[in-house]
């Protein structure tokens, strides 16, 4: 979990290849908010296939309105009403190291895809399209990991110092953590925003955030004697 020196080399030749569209120096000086790199044991778990839509979000919240959203298939985003969503869902949050370890999906390179630089073709907010969606699934079958600001459980430290072994979220006061977001800022202006889809961006909560359900994996039922 973290960004490694083998991603941040990756995203150095990306630049060498004048493949950015700025300076990276701001990314190169925050990259200890993803660090230090570092192994986490996580037990198993359900995590939905992408963030909740416009009509998952009334299921649980009927009055729920997105003026941004294009249609109910899309990604629902959540401002002050992510404590009624959040006092109504009968799921919880992914801790940071869930989320991390479903957006690699086995993998140890920048996004799900490898090293290269991540193009705006990979955004995936609209989930009315099953082939689209089908595409943007990584290994695990889980799609648009990336594309929306994800809430997580633990709150924001920036840093993974002292961070614990397990998959637990970190606790405090403060805002939580948020992962992803490229498609936030459809269609992109030119600044970078591909850095979002990298599987180890993170950053505190702000003003507004999708949400990827979890739920712990069903015990074997007991057959009867």
């Amino acid at each position: 979990m973290g960004l490694s020196d083998a991603e941040l080399d990756a995203v150095r030749a990306i630049e060498r290849a004048d493949g950015a569209d700025d300076d990276l120096a701001a990314f190169f000086a925050g990259a200890d908010r993803a660090r230090p790199v570092r192994d986490v044991r996580v037990e198993p778990f359900l995590i939905a296939r992408h963030p909740l839509t416009v009509a998952q979000a009334r299921h649980w919240l009927p009055d729920y309105e997105d003026t941004f959203a294009e249609s109910d298939a899309s990604t629902a985003r959540f401002e002050d009403d992510l404590d009624d969503l959040l006092g109504a869902l009968p799921f919880r949050l992914p801790s940071e190291a869930e989320w991390e370890y479903a957006a690699r999906a086995g993998t140890t390179t920048l996004t799900f895809r490898g090293d290269g630089k991540p193009d705006e073709e990979q955004v995936l907010d609209d989930f009315a399209d099953e082939e689209r969606t089908a595409a943007a699934e990584n290994a695990f079958g889980l799609a648009a990991m990336g594309s929306a600001n994800e809430i997580c459980a633990d709150m924001w430290i920036p840093h993974f110092e002292d961070a614990p072994v397990d998959a637990r979220p970190r606790t405090g006061d403060g805002p939580r953590v948020v992962r992803g977001g490229g498609g936030d800022l459809h269609p992109w202006q030119g600044c970078d925003e591909w850095l979002l889809l990298l599987s180890a961006t993170r950053d505190a909560f702000q003003d507004f955030t999708a949400l990827r359900p979890v739920a712990p994996v069903p015990t074997s039922a007991v057959g009867a004697g």
